[in-house]
């Protein structure tokens, strides 16, 4: 079964019933794009999406980065595809994510309207899922370079951005919110994953034009003593900043300053 919401900024004011146009917040049922039902029912729980957002719901899938990628010319920018149950998602380095039907939130947002430095979509995200983590549960999350959420030292939530063929942006986020594996985090029992959705778009939206202040902010990496695995074997140092563009700043033993744009860290405690 497949639901769909769809907001924009702006609707018509017209008395009569218009059909329905992004921004009427519509469901529908099918296996892809609008259907005109009215009255097909949203998941429990859900609001209306933000303005500006099309969010579609469905009860599993195998990725919902796979499943935006495939159909990324189909639909508009901004684009939300959530599910209650994944078969096949996955994380970095193709790592299985895998969580109980219903428990998480497993969601991916497609942007067309792509920046200069696209990895700038993933840094945006992660900020608002650090947002809304602090709005719908009251739960301080930190940012892990280059993609992790974590409350303290453990794992929270991982984020997972992929390209389009025709140069469009997925970014997936996976959100331990009801459920998580043995050593990570969640927000806890009695919080809703359609809720933390619609805090995670409301405070992407409010993000500021340059992030890399708020980012900065947020990023529990920088001042910890850290070792990065590489392509090429692996850097040990303290990471010291990050640049606009994302990359890592780490001050070796030897005084040495590498930035590093690709990399698996891990803070060393």
């Amino acid at each position: 079964m497949v639901e769909r919401s769809e907001s924009t900024a702006g609707r018509p004011s017209a008395s009569h019933t218009p059909p329905a146009q992004p921004g009427d917040g519509v469901w529908g049922r099918s296996p892809h794009g609008v259907v005109d039902e009215r009255a097909a029912i949203a998941p429990q729980g859900w609001r209306a999406a933000p303005p500006g957002w099309t969010v579609e719901h469905v009860a599993e899938t195998g990725s919902t980065n796979a499943d935006l990628l495939a159909t990324a010319d189909s639909r508009p920018d901004r684009s939300v595809l959530v599910a209650d149950h994944q078969t096949a998602g996955r994380g970095r380095l193709d790592r299985r994510w895998d969580a109980p039907a219903g428990a998480n939130l497993l969601v991916s947002l497609l942007f067309h309207t792509v920046p200069d430095d696209p990895g700038e979509l993933t840094r945006r995200v992660g900020v608002a899922a650090v947002d809304a983590c602090r709005e719908s549960a009251g739960v301080v999350a930190t940012l892990k370079w280059p993609n992790d959420v974590l409350v303290g030292d453990r794992k929270l939530a991982g984020i997972l951005a992929e390209r389009s063929a025709t140069g469009s942006v997925v970014v997936g986020l996976g959100l331990n919110v009801r459920w998580a594996p043995d050593g990570a985090a969640r927000l806890g029992p009695s919080v809703a994953p359609l809720d933390v959705l619609h805090a995670l778009l409301a405070a992407y939206d409010r993000l500021p034009v340059d992030i890399t202040a708020r980012y900065r902010q947020e990023l529990a990496t920088l001042g910890r003593r850290v070792r990065i695995e590489l392509a090429a074997g692996s850097l040990d140092g303290t990471a010291t900043d990050v640049d606009p563009d994302g990359r890592l700043v780490v001050l070796d033993a030897c005084a040495i300053t590498h930035r590093v744009d690709v990399g698996d860290v891990v803070h060393v405690r």
